[in-house]
């Protein structure tokens, strides 16, 4: 199978049941904590924002979840997504490295997203809800849930980071195709975000700010309403673990297992639902060399920079307190055209295995990140989302290590969506208007300053 480019799956192959890490995992994870007692949530804490199914599954230890037969119907939309070998990337790189990669830009949303999105609206319709609220960064996460709500018939209200609004107008236009309203976070349609904008008129937004307001509304609104999150949560990075189970039977048929994995991480959905069925197998003894890596931009650096302690997961701390690598709640980050990586925390499992050292985590600048982009572009064919490129980025430095050692591995990383609606950063990339950015150790330290006092 050496020669082949493409390695596909027939339908009735997509995975039946999600993985679920915290089956395996040799440490327990912090619990997590109500925002205002400090003390450990139960499942009628999180009531009045996830749907009980959701919040079960959010604390289960059971290793594999059925996947409804609806949820699998809509799947087959797009899954199982293709597995690709970049020979022509590999031949560009002069690398004796094999370079695979799952790309998961073939859904109607053109990224990962919809694998939990679809869930979420599913588990939603079944309990009652009529209508949703959540944020969104770059809007891939705020599109594949309006997909996901048209399909079962639920109202959606997306807010979403204003300079992702105005930098990505196109992602808005598709949502609201799909029926969804959006508007531009921080807004005058919450206190929270009417707080905000009094304060600072111009402020560009950040996901902490939109899932305040996506807060706030599900749990004042008089319509039933529920919040949803695309990520950070453990049934969010579960949903997405269908991305690595069809991956590890792809790698089968061509014949080769990873020695390194790379995926970009934001809050860490795409991430782990490529990884954490491969980490399986490093956590039983099956790989004990598998390397693996997660790459996130320099500009929001919470697993490279951040400080290991329990945060609110949004600016008015409203949410449950995680304990995470944070650069702080009220984190606000630069502009990058990467909006899905701009998250001031991360998912707390990731943090886990991270802090254990059983993944690694590099942080890289944007216009490198773009200049594998359009590498990417110019030998694959596929015009990468910026997020997916952090991904190509790291690949890249792995395969360009093979060649320098003269080593042949096969290293395998996530193409987690393309980047159709993101012409105009690559529009200023290839102009050489794009500028890197690399966080201030006092903007960190200003943010952490505001951390939650935690016995």
């Amino acid at each position: 199978m050496a020669e082949h480019t493409k390695f596909v799956l027939a339908e009735e192959e997509i995975p039946q049941a999600w993985y679920n890490i915290q089956a395996d995992l040799p440490f327990e994870l912090p619990p997590v904590l109500h925002p205002q007692t400090k003390q450990p949530v139960g499942p009628d804490d999180l009531a009045p924002l996830f749907p009980m199914a959701l919040i079960m599954q959010e604390v289960s230890r059971e290793r594999w979840i059925e996947i409804p037969k609806p949820v699998r119907d809509v799947y087959k939309l797009w899954r199982p997504t293709p597995l690709y070998r970049a020979h022509r990337l590999e031949k560009a790189l002069q690398t004796p490295a094999k370079i695979f990669y799952k790309y998961e830009g073939v859904s109607p949303a053109g990224s990962h997203k919809p694998n939990t999105a679809v869930a979420q609206a599913y588990y939603n319709k079944a309990e009652g809800t009529k209508r949703i609220t959540t944020e969104t960064g770059a809007g891939q996460w705020g599109s594949a849930l309006a997909l996901a709500c048209r399909l079962f018939e639920i109202d959606l209200k997306v807010y979403m980071v204003k300079v992702s609004y105005e930098q990505k107008p196109y992602r808005r236009v598709l949502m609201e195709t799909w029926g969804a309203q959006v508007v531009p976070s921080p807004s005058n349609d919450t206190n929270a975000g009417r707080a905000i904008l009094a304060k600072d008129p111009h402020n560009t937004g950040s996901l902490g700010i939109a899932i305040s307001e996506a807060v706030e509304d599900a749990v004042t609104n008089p319509t039933p309403t529920k919040y949803a999150l695309g990520s950070v949560l453990n049934h969010v990075l579960m949903h997405q673990s269908v991305i690595g189970l069809e991956a590890k039977r792809q790698l089968e048929l061509a014949g080769v297992y990873p020695d390194v994995l790379v995926g970009a991480i934001g809050g860490g959905s795409n991430f782990a639902g490529f990884a954490y069925p491969f980490i399986a197998d490093k956590l039983s003894g099956k790989a004990p060399d598998l390397r693996v890596v997660a790459i996130e931009p320099a500009a929001a650096p919470s697993l490279t920079r951040g400080v290991y302690a329990y945060d609110y997961g949004d600016t008015s701390q409203m949410t449950p307190l995680l304990k995470m690598y944070t650069l702080g709640h009220s984190f606000i980050p630069a502009p990058i055209h990467a909006g899905g990586l701009r998250y001031h925390g991360m998912a707390s499992s990731v943090c886990e295995l991270y802090r254990h050292g059983i993944i690694e985590a590099r942080a890289v600048q944007q216009r490198v990140t773009f200049e594998a982009g359009v590498l990417f572009a110019r030998t694959e064919g596929i015009l990468p989302a910026p997020e997916a490129a952090h991904a190509i980025r790291g690949a890249i430095e792995e395969a360009i290590r093979c060649r320098e050692e003269g080593v042949s591995r096969t290293i395998v990383f996530n193409l987690c969506g393309h980047g159709h609606f993101d012409l105009s950063a690559y529009e200023r990339y290839l102009a050489g208007q794009l500028e890197d950015y690399e966080l201030p150790q006092s903007e960190i330290e200003r943010a952490q300053a505001q951390l939650p006092v935690v016995a």
